[in-house]
């Protein structure tokens, strides 16, 4: 019997598989892609009997896959916080499926775990920007705050190289990353080690992070102020962070990020206001590639002539 472990390429999906995986090391085909591939279940070619470990995947963009693996009477466990449609009922599956604005996967799991990676679920919680949960959490386990600092640090830094178009664009392939994080028995080991993930990722990320700021927006009011980067490697890896960034920094506004693609359409992450996490999953599902979570959501490709569109769907939400 084989098995799959499915996860999204960001830091919430490769540190809920870290926590899954230490805790029961077990032998398994990985699949995993940029943060925005999501559509990962339908590359499980798996047989009855076989068994798939889901992590942080919109169930709603997998529902087809998802069906077709329980009729094989393939056995699952799927934990994510993205919007997941109708949840099957099925004796081989079991959902975690949480979708406060103030989870992720990877506190699912610790949940699951009664807590026995909790700093790696810390880490996973800052690189998804929830900043105040994950600082309650830090709190509660008594780390000091060069500590909580760190791993907000090391969390932004893994989320961040999860971004680009195509995997060439991402410093380390997600699979890669999970694999050299698991040689660390605490994300503090990684501070230790100058040739860790940490110091290349971060000697990388402040190139990336300086280029972005010089951007100024193409759009700004009282609730939204809108970006366009350009179509380069270093556009792709940062904007999701970067949008974070934006975020913290003016948590009563709406935050889009546009990055342009190689054929004249764009990327984008949109973030709701921190101080009113809802609606950026709904105004990114009414295009065609978009989706998302409450909090955060983006669009794989917008046409030029859409941009408007979304920018009006972004104002008149945030205004109500």
């Amino acid at each position: 019997m084989a098995h799959f472990d499915v996860f999204n390429g960001d830091a919430d999906g490769i540190l809920a598989l870290l926590q899954l995986r230490k805790h029961a090391p077990i032998a398994s085909e990985k699949i995993t892609g940029v943060k925005r591939d999501i559509s990962l279940l339908k590359q499980v070619n798996a047989a009855p009997g076989d068994s798939v470990t889901v992590l942080d995947i919109s169930m709603e963009k997998n529902t087809d896959a998802l069906q077709r693996l329980l009729e094989k009477k393939v056995d699952i466990f799927y934990a994510d916080h993205h919007r997941s449609g109708d949840v099957p009922v099925s004796t081989h599956l079991e959902a975690h499926i949480d979708l406060s604005a103030d989870t992720c996967t990877s506190l699912i799991i610790d949940k699951c775990l009664l807590g026995k990676y909790r700093t790696w679920a810390i880490t996973a919680a800052y690189g998804d920007n929830l900043i105040g949960v994950a600082d309650r959490l830090a709190s509660k386990s008594r780390l000091s705050l060069g500590e909580m600092a760190y791993l907000r640090e090391l969390g932004t830094l893994i989320n961040y190289n999860g971004y680009g178009e195509i995997v060439d664009d991402l410093l380390f392939e997600p699979s890669a990353l999970f694999d050299l994080l698991m040689g660390y028995e605490s994300p503090f080991d990684l501070m230790e080690e100058k040739g860790s993930p940490y110091f290349l990722l971060k000697s990388a990320f402040e190139k990336d992070m300086q280029k972005a700021k010089s951007t100024q927006p193409f759009y700004s009011d009282d609730v939204l102020d809108a970006f366009i980067l350009p179509n380069e490697p270093a556009s792709r890896r940062i904007s999701g962070v970067w949008g974070n960034e934006l975020a913290n920094r003016s948590p009563q506004k709406s935050h889009l990020v546009l990055t342009t693609n190689s054929d004249d359409s764009y990327t984008v992450s949109l973030r709701a206001p921190l101080h009113n996490k809802r609606g950026a999953d709904e105004i990114c599902s009414a295009f065609a590639t978009g989706g998302g979570r409450a909090g955060a959501a983006g669009i794989n490709k917008l046409k030029t002539e859409e941009i408007e569109t979304l920018i009006q769907k972004t104002v008149s939400f945030y205004k109500r």
